[in-house]
């Protein structure tokens, strides 16, 4: 039985606006890391789950306080200054390199001089903002729906965060990634990690520390569908065999991750606990096999 709060998220009926989309909230993901003071594992880069989008979270600039966000219910991205002022452009079909134009000017308007490298991150053959013209689809029911999957999603995430009271991250949105995660961390350092996709700056930051993190793909990831992951770093030996619920989860040892599909979530009797069974099960897989002193880490 399906539940209506889940909605159905097959990738191949938004994948260009999914693309489109992954492009705009990395120019205002770019504004963030601009203007944000840094914050370890690269804490101040990424987006937020709202009750109406995704938010930068309020951003210092010089005596001001400013905020961009994407409300996919009126389909609008709103900037606000802590002065009142307020900025919005409309988001509709429109090609990449407009909506970078318009943004950037819009902050300009505003007083904000802002500079970001217009180059994407994390993405195969990127193209600059002011030169793409290829993504510029935006199917706004269904992203909608991506925005209600995220809603529903945040909140089992968020249960799960309380589960801990060891270092644990928000529940965030990474841009470069497109994808919604939480991490805890067991307190002990790790080795530096090898990424050929990700500067190693960026991922030694990122995996300073000993991790069990778990996260959200809408479908590209690699599987040509949306599907949650849950993988350890470092990987304790065994990890890939453990046993992990619920069944519809299994270990892909092409990425070293466990995957939980979507759908399978979507159509269980009850979404939320079949999800943080997920993450309880294949986090204490990475925390028994790896010896973290759980009992000083979980609530």
């Amino acid at each position: 039985m399906e539940n209506p709060g889940w909605p159905p998220l097959p990738y191949a009926d938004w994948q260009d606006s999914c693309a489109t989309l992954h492009t705009w909230t990395q120019i205002v993901g770019k504004v963030r890391l601009a203007l944000a003071p840094p914050v370890n594992h690269w804490w101040h880069v990424p987006l937020y789950v709202t009750a109406r989008g995704l938010t930068t979270s309020p951003m210092p600039y010089r005596d001001l306080t400013v905020q961009i966000d994407f409300d996919f219910i009126d389909h609008v991205l709103r900037i606000d200054t802590c002065d009142g002022r307020r900025d919005s452009m409309p988001l509709v079909p429109r090609a990449v390199a407009e909506f970078y134009a318009e943004l950037m000017a819009r902050l300009q308007a505003l007083g904000l001089e802002v500079r970001i490298r217009p180059v994407p991150a994390e993405i195969a053959d990127p193209i600059p903002f002011d030169q793409d013209r290829i993504h510029a689809a935006y199917d706004p029911e269904r992203l909608n729906r991506f925005w209600h999957a995220l809603a529903q999603i945040d909140q089992v995430f968020a249960a799960f965060r309380g589960h801990f009271i060891g270092k644990v991250s928000p529940v965030h949105f990474f841009w470069g990634s497109f994808d919604l995660a939480v991490t805890r961390f067991s307190g002990r350092r790790a080795p530096p990690p090898s990424n050929p996709n990700i500067p190693d700056a960026v991922n030694r930051e990122a995996y300073s520390h000993e991790v069990s993190s778990a996260g959200f793909w809408p479908g590209n990831g690699g599987f040509g569908e949306a599907a949650f992951y849950s993988y350890a770093y470092p990987q304790p030996p065994g990890f890939g065999d453990a046993k992990i619920r619920p069944s519809a989860g299994y270990y892909d040892k092409n990425i070293g991750e466990f995957i939980l599909p979507y759908e399978a979530v979507r159509r269980s009797a009850d979404p939320s606990a079949t999800l943080l069974e997920f993450l309880q099960s294949t986090y204490a897989a990475a925390a028994d096999l790896a010896k973290w002193g759980r009992s000083a880490l979980e609530r």
